[in-house]
């Protein structure tokens, strides 16, 4: 067996809405069953995540943060990937009234508040980096991404990126796709991940999630 996991982004990859519909989940349920791991890597906050998919126990591992935290949900322990947010950078965002979610180590804000963040954290001297998902604006540590956290999931599970799928749907999830063997992009995924995925579902959201998995396990 080739693919020994699949590593998928959460919201318009496995989810729709926040919601994951029955026969998607029975999807990865056959994927399971078929011996295979199931990853989750997202950009949500943990807590948020375990919020909406109460099935997260499937999970081998779970990336939240787009990175920054690595969560193991048959033991709940999880480890923090990068830095803490700095203090200064969430004091200077509320001054300039730019609303944000605080996680462990990400700022999560939404467009067009993107240049604030750049100029805050240009004017602060952080090594800090923007990455976006679609609406979305993350402010993360330097170095961390859904790559470096996908690794750190594989190494916990001593797997090689050789075995895995990554499949995805937004900017953020270039660097997961870059970091699995095979890239897998949904049919709505934005058009540059499109172009640089070796497959593209011809279902959107779980769906195209769901039909993926029907043809790895065969």
């Amino acid at each position: 067996m080739r693919f020994v996991a699949a590593a998928i982004d959460f919201d318009g990859t496995l989810a729709m809405d926040g919601k994951v519909a029955p026969s998607t989940l029975a999807a990865v349920e056959q994927l399971l069953s078929s011996g295979r791991k199931f990853i989750i890597v997202t950009g949500r906050l943990l807590q948020e995540l375990l919020d909406l998919f109460p099935q997260a126990v499937l999970c081998s591992r779970i990336v939240a943060e787009n990175g920054a935290l690595l969560y193991h949900p048959a033991t709940r322990e999880q480890r923090l990937l990068g830095g803490a947010v700095p203090g200064p950078l969430v004091e200077v965002l509320r001054r300039k009234d730019i609303p944000f979610q605080q996680g462990e180590a990400i700022l999560a804000t939404v467009r067009p508040h993107e240049v604030a963040a750049l100029e805050t954290i240009r004017d602060l001297g952080l090594a800090h980096h923007v990455v976006f998902n679609r609406g979305s604006v993350m402010i993360l540590p330097p170095g961390v991404t859904k790559a470096s956290g996908l690794q750190a999931a594989l190494d916990d599970l001593q797997l090689s990126a050789h075995n895995v799928v990554g499949i995805g749907d937004s900017e953020n999830d270039h660097a997961l796709l870059q970091a699995a063997e095979l890239a897998v992009a949904v049919s709505g995924a934005v058009p540059t991940l499109r172009e640089a995925a070796d497959v593209v579902t011809p279902e959107d959201n779980g769906r195209g999630t769901a039909w993926f998995f029907s043809a790895l396990v065969g």
